[in-house]
Formats: structure tokens, sequence, C-alpha cells
């Protein structure tokens, strides 16, 4: 399976970096990990989806990482444009394990494979 956010976060840490565990509180790490996981039920659930029900799933997890992002209980911690390209990255990766053409659901819309989050995200 994808990676969990504390992994995403652990290889993002330069080692260099002296300051880079800040950058990622425990309570940004637990909920976005809570958030992932509850998008890979969801996406395990899907039985052949309508693209309608799978943007769906994507809706949900993107609105929930929106309010993560957002959350002040994270000490002013965010996702960084690394980690939001890899919370993309994720989703398209989490969706294509289970049997989501995520090209083809792009293409039906009328957008780009890397727009799939685009009309929700916030981050």
């Amino acid at each position: 399976m994808a990676e969990t956010a504390r992994e995403v976060a652990a290889g993002t840490l330069d080692s260099e970096c002296a300051g880079g565990a800040e950058l990622y509180p425990e309570s940004l790490l637990q909920a976005t990990d809570a958030a992932l996981e509850a998008f890979e039920e969801e996406v395990r659930a899907l039985r052949e989806p309508s693209d309608e029900a799978v943007f769906r799933t994507v809706e949900s997890v993107v609105l929930a990482l929106n309010a993560i992002d957002e959350d002040d209980q994270h000490g002013g911690a965010g996702f960084c444009t690394e980690e939001r390209e890899q919370l993309c990255e994720y989703i398209d990766l989490t969706l294509s394990e289970h049997g989501v053409d995520v090209s083809a659901l792009a293409a039906r819309s009328g957008i780009n494979r890397a727009e799939i989050t685009d009309r929700w995200r916030d981050w």
C-alpha cells in the first residue's frame, strides 16, 4: 500500500535539517494518517464504481486534508509543496491499486490526471 503520512514526512526530512521534525508535529501526522486510512477503506469498498462515486471518495479525503491543513491544533504546521504533491500521488496510487483507471477517469471528466483533486483542494 502507499506510504503513511509518517513515512511521507520521514522521506521528506533532510538529514541536514536540524529543525525538520518540528515541521511535522505528531498531531498533524496522526490526523493525516487517519484521513488517509479512511480514504483507503472507502476505496476498498468501491465495487465497479461510477465516476461520480470515485470523485465523491476523492472529495471526501481532500476535504478532510483541507481541514487538517487549516487546523490550528498543529501549531501552524501544514502541508508544504512537496507534501501536497505526495498526497496527490498517494490518492492517485491508492485509486490505481484498487482498479481505478485514473487516466481514463480524468479524461472522461475533461481534466488532466494530476487535476483530480483540484476541484476541492485548498492545500
